[in-house]
This record gives C-alpha cells, sequence and structure tokens, in this order.
C-alpha cells in the first residue's frame, strides 16, 4: 500500500538515521514494482533538484503554500489567491514598451523584418536593443528596465500579436536563456560582467540543454566539462538550441565531476575545431535560429561557473522553466488574438446561400470560443505572473498556464481558425498555412504536454505521500511483502500505525468540511462557475487519495489515471481564476467570453455535453463580436483576404 516512492524524500525534520538511504530505498521499491533499479535512481536525481529548487524560496511560498495545493489538501480555498490585479504601468516602462513595439510594426510594415535566409534581421534584433528589449528583466543597476514579470508577460502578448517569433525570443533569452541564470546563481561578478551585455542585447542567448538522448530524461546528460588549469574544457553535444549562433552566449548544461552544472559560455564569432554547428530543417521556429552544438575540447572560464547555494545544474534548469510556461501562454494569447482578428473580416465576406458565414451558428460558435480561450490565457498570464511577482515559486500554476495556452493556440488554429476559413488556408501567405508549426509546436515546448500533467500531479500529491503512504512502503519493504494484504491479520498488524494515521487524516478532513470565502458581487453566472470549481477543488482530495491507495506501487505506471485526475485539477483550477478575472473585468465581452470558457471547462470536468444554453451563449457572444468587435482586438492587425473570388 504506496506510491510512486521513486519521487519520496524524508518529511521536514526527518534525518538519515531514522530511515533507510533513499536512492536504495527507491530502487527496492521500483523493484518491487517491476522498475530497474536505473530508473529508480535517475527519477531520484530529478526529484532531488526539485527539492533543491523548493528550499530556494520562503516557506510560505513553496508548492505545500501554494494556492492549489491549500485548495485541495486543505479544503480551504483561498479565492484571493486566485487572482491578481496588474498593478499600474511606470511611464517609463510604457515608454519602452511602446518603442519596441513600434520598432517591429516599422520593420513588419517595411518588408524588413526578416533576412535573406528568411530569419529574423540582425537590423531588428540591434533596434530592439537600443529600445530596451533584451533589457526587460534586468535590474536596473545593470542597464536593464527591471520590469515586472506581470508586466512583462503582458508586453510579450500584445508584441506576439505583431510577430511571436519576437515575443519568444525575450522569453528564451530573459526566461530560459542566460539572463535568468545569472541574475539568479551568478556571482557578484559575472552579475557585473554579463548583465548589461545581455541588458543591451550585444549578447544575446539561448540555454543549452537538450541533447540528442536527453530530453525529459536530464539524468542522460553526455555533455561533460573538466577542469583544467582556470578553464573547463568541454566535449559533447546540444540538439535542439534555439537562438543560438556564433557569437552568443549560452547557459551550457554539462556534467562536472559526474553531476549536472551549468557554465555561461561565450560562442566564438565563427565556427571553429573546438566549435561547430549542426545545421538541420525545422519547421517550427522558422524565423528564428536553432541549431545543433557539437563541442571539442571547447574552453570555458572557469569563473563561469555557476554554483547554486543548493542544488546542482539541474536547479538551475529547473528555475526558469517556470517563466517560460508563462511566457508562452502570454504568447499564446497574442497569436490567439492574431486568429480571431483575421477570422472577422473573412466572415462578413465569405457568402454561403446568399448571407455571410458569420451570420451561421457555427461560425458564431467558434468565434465565440476562440474569445474564451483568449481570455482563460490572458487570466492564467495575470495570475501566475503575479504569484511569481510575489515570491511564489508556482511551479502547479505555472504548468497549468502552459498546458492551456499550448493547447488553446492548437485548438484554435486546427478547429476554429482553419475551418472557418476552409481552402484558404493553404495558400501561400495565409496565416495558417504559414504558420502552422509555429502554431502547434508549443504543445512540446517547456515540456509535452501529458508529460507536464503527470509533473503537475506528482507535485500535488507528494507531502500527502510522504505523511502517509511512504512508511507504509517502507514497513513492506522491510517485511519482503510485496503485495499487502488487509484481511491478512499479520499484514493489518505491521500496518497498524500509519493505517491508523491516514485514518485519522480520512476522518478528519471529513468533518472539518469546506472553508470558503466569499465571492459575493460577481455576475451570477461567473458565481456560479466559481463555487462549483472551489466545490470541485476541496473534494478532489478524497479522489486523488482513494487513487493512491487503488494502485499503491503501480501507481507510477498508471499514467493515463494520473493524466486524467491531473486534467480535471487543472481545468477546476483554470475555471476559477477565468470566472474571478472575468467578474473584475468591465468589458462585457471579456465577461462573457469567460462565461463561455467555464461553461465549456465544466462540461470537461463532467464529461457532459454541452447544452442548446452553452451553445446559445457561445453564438450570440461570436455574433456581438463579429458585428461590433472587441477591445482585446485593439491595435491587432487583420490578416489580407486572400483570393477574393
Amino acid at each position: 500500500m504506496s506510491i510512486d516512492i521513486r519521487n519520496f524524500t524524508p518529511a521536514d525534520g526527518a534525518s538519515d538515521s531514522q530511515r533507510p538511504d533513499d536512492v536504495s530505498f527507491a530502487e527496492t521499491a521500483l523493484r518491487l514494482g517491476g522498475k530497474s533499479a536505473d530508473e529508480a535512481r535517475r527519477t531520484g536525481l530529478i526529484d532531488t533538484a526539485d527539492d533543491q529548487v523548493e528550499t530556494m524560496f520562503a516557506e510560505r511560498h513553496r508548492t505545500t503554500a501554494s494556492p492549489i495545493h491549500r485548495a485541495v489538501w486543505e479544503r480551504r480555498v483561498p479565492t484571493d489567491l486566485f487572482h491578481t490585479q496588474l498593478p499600474p504601468m511606470a511611464d517609463e516602462v510604457r515608454q519602452m514598451t511602446n518603442d519596441c513595439l513600434h520598432v517591429v510594426r516599422k520593420h513588419k510594415r517595411e518588408g524588413s523584418l526578416y533576412d535573406e535566409s528568411d530569419k529574423l534581421s540582425n537590423v531588428v534584433l540591434t533596434e530592439l536593443g537600443g529600445a530596451g528589449y533584451w533589457g526587460a528583466l534586468v535590474d536596473k543597476r545593470y542597464g536593464g528596465c527591471g520590469l515586472s514579470f506581470q508586466h512583462f508577460a503582458s508586453f510579450l502578448t500584445r508584441m506576439a500579436t505583431i510577430e511571436p517569433t519576437v515575443a519568444g525570443l525575450a522569453s528564451v533569452h530573459g526566461c530560459i536563456g542566460a539572463v535568468d541564470p545569472v541574475r539568479t546563481f551568478g556571482t557578484p561578478a559575472l552579475k557585473e560582467r554579463y548583465l548589461p551585455l545581455l541588458a543591451s542585447g550585444r549578447r544575446l542567448s539561448a540555454f543549452a540543454l537538450t541533447e540528442p538522448g536527453a530530453g525529459s530524461d536530464l539524468t542522460a546528460l553526455r555533455t561533460t566539462a573538466v577542469l583544467d588549469g582556470d578553464s573547463y574544457v568541454v566535449n559533447g553535444e546540444k540538439l535542439f538550441i534555439t537562438n543560438a549562433v556564433p557569437g552568443r552566449t549560452i547557459g551550457l548544461v554539462c556534467r562536472i565531476d559526474d553531476r549536472p552544472a551549468v557554465l555561461i559560455a561565450d560562442l566564438p564569432e565563427e565556427e571553429t575545431d573546438a566549435f561547430t554547428m549542426n545545421r538541420y530543417g525545422l519547421y517550427a521556429l522558422r524565423r528564428a535560429h536553432n541549431n545543433g552544438l557539437v563541442f571539442r575540447d571547447f574552453r570555458v572560464p572557469a569563473e563561469n561557473l555557476l554554483k547554486p547555494k543548493v542544488g546542482d545544474g539541474l536547479t538551475i534548469a529547473y528555475h526558469g522553466l517556470n517563466l517560460g510556461r508563462v511566457a508562452l501562454c502570454a504568447n499564446a494569447a497574442g497569436t490567439m488574438r492574431t486568429m480571431l482578428a483575421s477570422i472577422l473580416p473573412w466572415a462578413g465576406f465569405r457568402r454561403t446561400y446568399g448571407q455571410p458565414i458569420g451570420n451561421r451558428e457555427l461560425v458564431q460558435r467558434r468565434i465565440g470560443h476562440l474569445a474564451g480561450l483568449i481570455v482563460g490565457s490572458d487570466a492564467l498570464v495575470q495570475w501566475c505572473a503575479g504569484l511569481v511577482d510575489q515570491g511564489y515559486r508556482g511551479e502547479m500554476e505555472c504548468i497549468i498556464a502552459k498546458i492551456f495556452g499550448s493547447e488553446a493556440q492548437k485548438e484554435a488554429a486546427v478547429e476554429l481558425f482553419m475551418k472557418t476559413h476552409g481552402g484558404r488556408s493553404f495558400v501561400h501567405g495565409h496565416l495558417l498555412g504559414d504558420n502552422i508549426h509555429e502554431f502547434l509546436a508549443p504543445c512540446i515546448y517547456e515540456g509535452e504536454g501529458e508529460m507536464l500533467g503527470m509533473a503537475f500531479f506528482k507535485s500535488l500529491v507528494k507531502q500527502h505521500g510522504q505523511h502517509y503512504f511512504e512508511s507504509i512502503g517502507r514497513i513492506l519493504h522491510e517485511a519482503g511483502i510485496k503485495t499487502p494484504n488487509l484481511f491478512n491479520p499479520a499484514h493489518l498488524w505491521k500496518l497498524k500505525t500509519p493505517m491508523a494515521a491516514y485514518a485519522k487524516w480520512m476522518t478528519g478532513r471529513r468533518l472539518l468540511g469546506v472553508t470558503r470565502d466569499s465571492i459575493s458581487g460577481m455576475p451570477a453566472d461567473l458565481r456560479q462557475h466559481a463555487e462549483f470549481a472551489r466545490g470541485f477543488l476541496s473534494n478532489s482530495c478524497f479522489e486523488i487519495s482513494r487513487m493512491m491507495r487503488t494502485y499503491q506501487l503501480k501507481l507510477a505506471d498508471r499514467q493515463c489515471s494520473m493524466a486524467q485526475a491531473s486534467s480535471r485539477v487543472q481545468n477546476a483550477v483554470t475555471m476559477l481564476v477565468v470566472s474571478l478575472y472575468g467578474a473584475k473585468h468591465e468589458c462585457e465581452v471579456t465577461r462573457g467570453a469567460a462565461a463561455v470558457l467555464c461553461s465549456h471547462l465544466r462540461h470537461r470536468i463532467e464529461g457532459t455535453l454541452q447544452t442548446a444554453k452553452d451553445f446559445r451563449r457561445a453564438t450570440e457572444l461570436g455574433g456581438a463580436i463579429a458585428e461590433g468587435g472587441w477591445a482585446a482586438l485593439h491595435d491587432v492587425e487583420q490578416e489580407e483576404i486572400l483570393m477574393k473570388y
């Protein structure tokens, strides 16, 4: 009676003398579950890195104190933590963002955004640096703008309506590139040396993590660095590294003394015997450089090694991922705005049987649903970025934003945008045909969606498993019992203490009931959605704990069940966040879009079909947008209608 013990570490306050060695215990647990010791060791390393990242945050901001964890396990739904307001923007920040947007609009209008290789031109990148773009997340003392993450994320949404690749590169550079690792883990000397260069754009950056054999399994890293005098000698190969070309700076993940580490490495201005690029065709990210990097006795100064106070290179790698996940959702919110802005003129132009298709119920539903997906992304971005600014780790929250944003963009592109435009979607020059890979690829960026969903589930159940299931697994291991039988008195006697503790928890939670703060003042429909979401979250602890009892050691192999349970919780969280966001919004169309999405999410959770009332709400919203527009599309340029005949 235990669960994925690979991912458990001692509860707070437990010493090594109080329990068996974590790795050997995990290996034994996996063997009981039919898995290899090597898999136990590798998974344990990943989990240790996750624990080490946790220690970087104040206790009140760690995963167990997060809004989602509290809502599920404490049966307390702190509604105020599921919505954050966007703070006022300082005049200098507004000027910087407007200048950057102007640069990209100007070059797009003049046809000079891309160079002869169809990549973003160096002229554009340089002008953006002059406007302050690359220093958005760098402190002012180092020449940056020092944006809050909320303002940075909302800025990316605006930029994505003009050119999503430019928006994406701000995240590559500032969130998962060299900026976040240096400002978070760099020595004072390293910060003084690199942050001004990174802020100005004189050194654009990337993060070199993925390898041909190391994607989701980061323990399979093969790139090594060996200290030789005052420098490290690097050998190995990286794959799918965005924004990496000669002359740029990378955070290079490698193995030093058989432990993951990160070096800040300056790539030479041209390829050498020590550094070459592996060029390949890639359908996605076609406007940005994306290459493999090959190192042969490549030297990096020893002082460029990042030294986190706790953990190692995986700690550094994981730290920036949450920022990148929110940025991805922000980018999707802008990209879907462009899709909607391009649907509207076509819906008025295209006629069937004497009427514009914009008058047809199916098209109106698509418009209404797309508006809901946009509002959902906006709400999650504002909420998650606000939590980050408050100091929360935001692991589970940012995973939700990434999954929702990428899946919403995929659905919008294929089910709403493409089907509305029909065959013209594949004409050269059409937004969809020219960018379909860009719309789909985010589903695997920063972690493939379903894999991340299981990571979300693991973070959610980890503490509960430590407190109530780990001791059971240890007893079974020490007694040599592979399959416990509670009808066997000997088994029952051995498990009496942990089972009593679990029964006490279960009884206490049921007697405790649900504690909810007031949500009065919300529009009736959105309040109803918020109440449903709060009720589902506060009761989900029983369903999740039942899964842990049912599957025991085999839970790690029940990926489909975990993914389904994770998805239901994610949908409920999104529903609560969106309903609160919509209720605070002054725009009637935005409130309507929030209600449309919440209805859709509720049907997903309950596994039911949409009703005539749901269709009517969505079509009325779509019809209103088609006829009167929407403030959220202000300044979004409409794509030209192709082949007007």
